[in-house]
């Protein structure tokens, strides 16, 4: 019973993370293709860092069985993904180690510490650490708390962030860099990356807009947010649209 209720619900993640056709992938796509990706599956240890990559790990990573799993003690302590999954690393040299982050996290200190793998990694019996960067060029937990727990539309000036080029970034330190901007190249990327001979970083370029759901929302919650949308917010006919398909895939579901 308890496998059956787990199936079933994946099955609605599955229906409610697809992107809209020709858009960019969601961050639950990225989450959710890991945990599909068979390669040593019971062996891979995975760490997710704070803001809305802790939303879609938590909802859409299917954990498997003799996996090892880490997030952010606090649950708002950004840029601890990277660190752990060093530690992981040195704890574990023998066993895949990947990293969940997004792209605030990864500008503000995560980045840097990929210098400190870059030092060590020749070291590991086994080279494969990955950190998959969500870049959606936005500080999206805030955005989204901003919208639904405050009513105000997304402040562009303390929410946009830079657009960069981790992928490039990861190669300039010898790492391989593999960038995503379809959805349909998502799962051929992650078996790339769990096959590489070296640390990789994975940049996933995500959709924004696309709203971090709980399985209940609120009347409060739902008022805040029509309230954000009437204001004025500037992506609010695509954030509408989106979380419209959201809750009408979550109700009528398709079945496999």
């Amino acid at each position: 019973m308890v496998k059956d209720n787990r199936d079933q619900r994946f099955r609605l993640v599955e229906e409610t993370g697809r992107p809209r056709d020709g858009g960019r992938q969601s961050r639950q796509s990225a989450a959710r293709r890991l945990g599909n990706v068979p390669f040593v599956a019971g062996q891979r240890i995975v760490t997710s860092d704070s803001g809305s990559c802790a939303n879609w790990y938590a909802r859409d990573f299917r954990v498997q069985q003799g996996q090892r799993s880490s997030l952010s003690g606090g649950l708002a302590s950004m840029g601890a993904a990277v660190p752990y999954a060093i530690g992981a690393k040195f704890a574990y040299p023998d066993r895949p180690v990947i990293a969940l982050v997004g792209d605030g996290a990864m500008q503000m200190n995560n980045m840097a510490e990929l210098i400190t793998v870059q030092k060590y990694w020749k070291r590991w019996i086994d080279p494969r650490w990955i950190v998959c960067v969500f870049n959606n060029q936005d500080l999206n937990e805030v955005t989204w708390e901003q919208r639904v727990m405050e009513g105000n539309p997304k402040f562009e000036a303390s929410q946009d962030i830079p657009n960069f080029a981790y992928a490039k970034f990861g190669e300039m330190l010898g790492f391989r860099g593999i960038f995503v901007d379809t959805p349909d190249r998502l799962a051929s990327a992650w078996q790339e990356a769990l096959s590489s001979d070296r640390p990789v970083v994975l940049e996933v370029k995500t959709d924004p807009e696309v709203a971090p759901l709980p399985p209940h929302v609120t009347l409060k919650e739902a008022r805040a947010f029509m309230s954000a949308m009437a204001k004025g917010d500037g992506s609010a006919a695509h954030v509408i649209g989106d979380t419209a398909r959201q809750v009408v895939d979550g109700l009528f579901g398709k079945k496999d």
